[in-house]
């Protein structure tokens, strides 16, 4: 695996960046390192490239404990992942996103560079061209139709 850190990286050659917010409600949250895993194998296979991460914990009465991966005794794989962090996110953010949960939830903070889309958008910038617009379609947005779409054709039958 090839480490680069945001601190080598040129601004001409940076890849699109976006992050997520992931909330697990009180109780419901299972962490078996299967999502570790998967990240890690994004990072080793040079699709993306970790910015930051932020574990996020709100307690019942509001207040809000943010870490940093480093702060977590046992990593495991993502070991490798935590050195190259960047620690973009300020205070404020913390408290932007911290806004968004519900009392007595954990969330995950992942911010990402697209290392498969940095050529197209380094080619875009020598061209003139600036990014206006970009957005996520969330996933259940997706789905809701499909089932929708499945349920009418099933009463059909």
């Amino acid at each position: 695996m090839t480490e680069t850190t945001m601190d080598q990286t040129s601004l001409d050659t940076l890849g699109p960046v976006d992050y997520v917010v992931v909330e697990f409600p009180a109780g419901a949250s299972s962490f078996t390192g299967e999502m570790a895993a998967e990240l890690v194998a994004l990072v080793e296979a040079g699709t993306i490239r970790v910015i930051d991460a932020l574990i996020l914990v709100k307690d019942e009465d509001g207040s809000v404990e943010a870490m940093e991966l480093s702060d977590v005794e046992d990593l495991g794989p993502l070991r490798e992942v935590e050195a190259q962090l960047a620690e973009l996110l300020a205070a404020e953010d913390v408290d932007h996103l911290a806004a968004a949960m519900e009392p007595g939830s954990t969330a995950g903070v992942l911010i990402w560079e697209n290392l498969w889309a940095a050529p197209f958008a380094s080619a875009a910038r020598r061209a003139g061209g600036q990014l206006i617009a970009d957005g996520r379609i969330p996933i259940q947005a997706i789905i809701a139709p499909i089932e929708a779409d499945d349920a009418a054709s099933t009463e059909g039958d």
